[in-house]
């Protein structure tokens, strides 16, 4: 991992429970984020969660974020788990500047605590919790190509020692989801490999048509909230940027774990 421009991205960060029952997932996470904190000086995490979606740009400018558990109907111990990071004022008002440059007005929020598409991951990657983080909302009713403009807007924040991370779930159909272990259904595997290979060969045009053209899309995401994410840190990432799998696991038979690097061009 370079010491000058730090790579972005992709978490798949599944259910709640992912904070309880972390798989290979988790481990995988808290192992790059030690790689990536010895070799680098981190500013700040901004991050992107479906968790949080408005009906305009918005940035989160609080100091002191709160640990919101936004979810209901899961063990107890799930809701006693806090993740203590900082805020960070000042990367947020970098945000909205950068933002702004390309048009885009976001508005400062200084209420926003951390939602779970969040802290969850963001407690195996930085689990110290002692890396100022900053999220930005997901506009409501942006599709592929706005979502990943507005990640391409943050991307020099990468030369200054922040990682910018798209929040989100490779599938997400939670009228399927039965709970315990299952296999892997077929189309969890098709479609997320269909998606693989799109960003290995950085074929844009075939992600931004994904609902057309990727195996089950429709089933895979019946709602695009949760994939959206990921077009956020392709934005981030360089043009010619390939990703490094950090998990392919599948959870509960349906939900895709996969998380992926994209590293800075050669």
């Amino acid at each position: 991992m370079t010491a000058k421009r730090l790579p972005s991205l992709f978490i798949s960060h599944g259910a709640p429970l992912f904070a309880l029952e972390p798989g290979d997932t988790g481990p995988a996470l808290t192992r790059w984020g030690q790689q990536l904190t010895q070799a680098n000086t981190l500013r700040g995490v901004v991050i992107m969660s479906p968790h949080w979606m408005a009906r305009a740009p918005a940035v989160m400018s609080t100091a002191a974020p709160q640990t919101w558990h936004d979810f209901g109907g899961f063990p107890q111990p799930l809701y006693e788990l806090q993740y203590p990071a900082a805020g960070h004022p000042a990367l947020a008002q970098e945000v909205i500047g950068l933002l702004a440059s390309v048009g885009v007005e976001a508005q400062a929020d200084a209420g926003r605590p951390f939602d779970h598409g969040a802290w969850v991951p963001l407690m195996h990657l930085f689990p110290q919790a002692d890396v100022p983080v900053v999220q930005v909302a997901l506009p409501l009713r942006w599709g592929p190509a706005e979502v990943f403009a507005l990640g391409r807007a943050l991307r020099s924040l990468r030369d200054s020692g922040v990682l910018l991370i798209g929040s989100g779930s490779m599938t997400h159909n939670l009228s399927e989801f039965f709970g315990g272990a299952r296999e892997p259904a077929p189309y969890v595997l098709a479609f997320s490999r269909w998606v693989e290979d799109a960003v290995t060969r950085g074929d844009m045009q075939a992600l931004f048509n994904y609902r057309a053209l990727a195996p089950s899309a429709s089933r895979a995401h019946p709602s695009e909230d949760h994939f959206l994410p990921l077009f956020f840190a392709l934005g981030a990432a360089d043009e010619q940027a390939r990703p490094d799998y950090l998990s392919r696991e599948v959870m509960y038979g349906i939900l895709s774990m996969d998380t992926f690097a994209l590293s800075a061009a050669a």
